[in-house]
């Protein structure tokens, strides 16, 4: 049955793959942009531009819709932490209200499997949805999207059920994790941590894709679900896949130990913010956590409530690339 669906994040690296499918579907889409670039960007794929502004975190006004899918969010490794909370916490706020007013009946929160993540460095092994969120993190973002996270979830009842995806390391064709990598290492501004020989999730943008279409069907409102591709890998496996689409090698890039290489990434955040730099620096403790530590988690919820099956394999999703 086609649905009015409006998405947020329409002319990022998710909502770009998201938006044709929807379209394809049936679906009439609507998409959420801030600028007139955006609105030809969202046009292209098929989507009509609603203009809105989430980091202002003011009232918005929407078309009737069916179902919300929220994939926007500030997203960086370092920065103050005031913009983050805007954008990914009271934007989602705004966002709920707005959505309730303009008749939605589902809303899916595009969350962070980083949510989880402490401020130890801990590992984290096969984790489920009964694990901890850590919503006052030293990292702007993982604490926004936990804080995020919490009030979508808050807000289900009947009527207007909510659920939260929660995706391991995304990735695909065009995501800037795996553009920039391979660079750094060709580079020689790469380095893995503790040789990067730990099981690591990861999530390609297609199988969130898929979970995320599941979402406005099925799921039980009011829970988190988190999402993975069907094989985990080690970080330094992934890695090494990627590189070698650029004809590079991992063999000679050097390793550093988590502790001092979480410790030179405050250093650099430090002397970003004395300078007053626009970009982040070259290392940073919140990059350091999210791929420095074993991280994996158990998607078996989202197999169960969803039928998620993610369908892309590390395989095929590695083969896009050289299309």
């Amino acid at each position: 049955m086609s649905k009015k669906i409006l998405v947020t994040g329409g002319s990022g690296f998710l909502g770009s793959r998201l938006i044709p499918g929807l379209v394809r579907e049936g679906h009439e889409v609507f998409a959420l942009v801030r600028s007139a670039s955006s609105d030809e960007k969202v046009r292209a794929l098929g989507a009509k531009p609603v203009r809105g502004d989430l980091e202002q975190a003011e009232p918005l006004s929407l078309p009737v819709i069916d179902a919300v899918i929220h994939a926007a969010a500030r997203f960086r490794f370092a920065g103050p932490r005031e913009p983050y909370f805007r954008a990914n916490v009271t934007g989602t706020r705004v966002l709920l209200e707005a959505a309730e007013v303009s008749g939605a009946k589902v809303f899916v929160y595009v969350s962070a499997a980083g949510v989880i993540m402490d401020d130890r460095g801990s590992p984290i092994r096969n984790a489920d949805e009964t694990a901890r969120t850590f919503p006052t993190s030293f990292s702007g973002y993982l604490a926004s999207k936990a804080q995020g996270e919490a009030a979508a979830l808050a807000a289900d009842k009947p009527g207007f059920r909510t659920i939260a995806l929660r995706p391991s390391a995304m990735w695909g064709p065009g995501d800037p994790f795996s553009r920039e990598i391979p660079g750094a290492i060709g580079s020689g501004r790469f380095a893995f941590i503790n040789r990067g020989d730990y099981p690591f999730s990861t999530c390609h943008v297609d199988n969130v894709v898929e979970a995320v279409r599941l979402a406005l069907d099925n799921g039980i409102g009011g829970r988190a679900y988190f999402i993975n591709d069907r094989e985990t890998t080690t970080f330094r496996d992934f890695i090494a896949k990627l590189a070698a689409l650029q004809g590079l090698s991992i063999e000679k890039v050097r390793a550093i130990p988590y502790r001092p290489a979480f410790t030179l990434g405050r250093l650099m955040e430090i002397g970003a913010a004395l300078v007053r730099s626009a970009d982040d620096p070259p290392l940073t403790r919140s990059m350091i956590r999210m791929i420095g530590r074993e991280m994996t988690t158990s998607d078996a919820a989202a197999r169960r409530d969803l039928g998620y099956v993610g369908k892309v394999s590390r395989t095929d999703g590695l083969a896009a690339y050289r299309v």
